[in-house]
């Protein structure tokens, strides 16, 4: 058993995004919605953190990711806060209001109510935006199984810190 707050798997990964991070430099930022705060909380059980996690976004209701990271009300209309465009929108929010090299986000339904038909529980969508990069945005929608919903919760926490990984 560990002595961390997290799984061990989790804790091992974000110790190898901490370290590699470290090791070229880059700072990091999260924007969170359905981990509600596991992906930071995972990168700052590492000691040596602070030096490459900039800052965390927990926007947990569609009116945050309005304000704190400038998700567009459009968006959100038309494709929900459980979207490619949604997340996209919200790592790039993360990026312009930190000093991070790297953004991701994440939003999803974790149930076990909320889901729908086109989305439902286990529905979790991932973005990707790095500084300086131009291209095509970077996002990529999981269904995971509805297990639990702290189940979906460590699952999509674990895609997010790969996602960090250079």
């Amino acid at each position: 058993m560990s002595d961390g707050l997290l799984p061990p798997e989790i804790e091992e990964l974000a110790k190898r995004v901490i370290e590699a991070n470290s090791a070229i430099g880059r700072k990091v930022t999260v924007a969170e919605s359905c981990t509600g705060g596991l992906v930071a909380a995972a990168l700052t059980e590492v000691p040596g953190s602070s030096a490459v996690l900039d800052r965390g976004f927990v926007t947990y209701s569609n009116e945050s990711k309005r304000e704190c990271l400038d998700v567009s009300l459009e968006i959100i209309e038309t494709f929900g806060a459980v979207s490619i465009a949604c997340a996209w929108a919200m790592a790039k929010g993360a990026l312009e209001r930190s000093d991070a090299d790297i953004a991701v986000a994440i939003s999803g339904v974790a149930g076990p109510a909320g889901g729908t038909d086109l989305k439902p529980v286990g529905t979790v969508v991932f973005a990707r935006v790095v500084r300086g990069e131009e291209g095509e945005p970077e996002g990529e929608l999981k269904r995971f199984e509805p297990i639990s919903r702290a189940e979906i919760r460590r699952e999509a926490t674990i895609c997010a810190l790969e996602l960090l990984l250079p």
